[in-house]
């Protein structure tokens, strides 16, 4: 008698890599990840194996991993909806009163050792170059975000969450780079998975110069992105097949957003020092990113990476303002609408690589011209009153002053 054996294939891995971008970023994120969840059946955003995140990235990650919907990620950061831990924009920029408080302490010493080496060495330097030694007053950073940590403490000691990198059920990786040796650190890996999550995402957002940094186990760490945009390899390195990629930091194509309408000629330029800065930045970050795209594609022959940003050409974004409610909740609309049509564009190229790993494309929803995220978390709910026993007060049409009381809901939000 012969023995046939048949070899069982693994469950194919998937991962989630998020990209940095400050807060408007993760505002961002949370609107491309509420289309993704609601287009890709078959994926549990809260399910997924491995999360990658760095900046806003990793909280988007940390929340998502902690099984938070994408529906209550919009509810809560973006339309102000607390559920029970209310979420205010404001703990992104504390001023670093300790920091700026010892710098400035340490200037009459700092002055004093400039004018004692100018008169022990008048020849050597002038007063204004021995003055230079007052630099070292400028503050490591102009923000504190340590009500950031505050903040994600309370919120991942309640309702079943954790803080614990090791009791989450799937891996979370929440990427940092330490300040004096400039290497990227994974916190949730060996050796760095004792690390509160709320302190390694408070690290890993804290870009330098805006932010003083993050002081862990005796290091400094500062924002991830120093090193790469994405990450994307940690999920790879972890065992992920297939990697599904939001990066919401991409530098203004100013000539195309002039063509599109969405800025005026010249309006980069003149807006100031901290939008060039951010144009500087995003396409140092950008470029690299790119490189590592092409790089994940020798590396990984095997292995796939869909990647989700936003347009060049579009300046709404990149001009928006993180404290304005009506600008987060553009932000993320625009982010939510711009990932619904990239999805659709892409649908035949896509739709071969998802059924691999058992997900299918809901072109129906794609293809809902009316459909915006008010109506995707209102129809969250119809099922909720079903579920209830109440199905024959939906059918006698009783339960519309129900969903009307709703909707209104939704608008007041707006």
């Amino acid at each position: 008698m012969t023995s046939v054996t048949t070899e069982i294939k693994p469950r194919p891995r998937i991962g989630l890599a998020l990209g940095g971008g400050g807060p408007l970023g993760g505002i961002y994120e949370i609107g491309a990840l509420r289309a993704l969840d609601e287009a890709l059946d078959g994926l549990d955003f809260n399910d997924i194996d491995v999360y990658v995140g760095v900046n806003a990235g990793s909280f988007a990650a940390a929340n998502l991993a902690n099984q938070m919907t994408t529906a209550q990620l919009c509810r809560i950061f973006v339309r102000n909806e607390a559920e029970v831990h209310p979420f205010h924009p404001e703990v992104f920029y504390r001023p670093a009163l300790r920091e700026l408080g010892s710098r400035l302490l340490a200037v009459p010493g700092l002055l004093t050792t400039a004018v004692r080496r100018f008169i022990n060495n008048p020849y050597d330097q002038s007063l204004l170059e021995a003055m230079t030694i007052l630099a070292q007053a400028a503050p490591a950073g102009l923000f504190d975000n340590e009500g950031l940590h505050e903040y994600l403490q309370r919120a991942f000691t309640m309702l079943g969450r954790t803080n614990d990198f090791r009791q989450l059920r799937r891996s979370l990786y929440i990427v940092a780079a330490d300040v004096e040796s400039t290497d990227a650190v994974c916190f949730g890996a060996p050796g760095f998975d004792h690390v509160p999550i709320s302190r390694a995402i408070q690290a890993s957002m804290s870009s330098p110069g805006l932010y003083v940094p993050v002081n862990i186990d005796g290091r400094y760490y500062v924002d991830g992105t120093l090193r790469k945009g994405l990450h994307a390899s940690v999920a790879f390195e972890d065992g992920a097949d297939l990697v599904i990629a939001v990066n919401p930091q991409v530098p203004i194509d100013a000539s195309a957003a002039v063509r599109a309408g969405t800025m005026k000629p010249g309006e980069l330029t003149r807006s100031g020092m901290p939008n060039l800065l951010s144009q500087m930045f995003r396409t140092m970050v950008y470029s690299r990113m790119q490189s590592g795209i092409a790089q994940y594609a020798r590396d990984y022959p095997d292995k796939d990476i869909l990647l989700f940003e936003p347009t060049r050409d579009d300046a709404k974004l990149f001009f928006s303002n993180v404290f304005s409610f009506q600008s987060r909740r553009m932000v993320c609309e625009h982010a939510y609408q711009m990932t619904r049509r990239d999805l659709l564009a892409r649908a035949d190229e896509l739709e071969p690589k998802l059924s691999k790993y058992g997900i299918k494309l809901r072109r129906d929803r794609l293809e809902d011209e009316q459909r915006t995220i008010s109506t995707s978390l209102y129809g969250e709910m119809l099922p909720l009153y079903v579920a209830k026993g109440r199905k024959k007060q939906a059918q006698k049409g009783k339960l519309a002053s129900g969903l009307e009381n709703v909707t209104q809901l939704f608008s007041r939000a707006e």
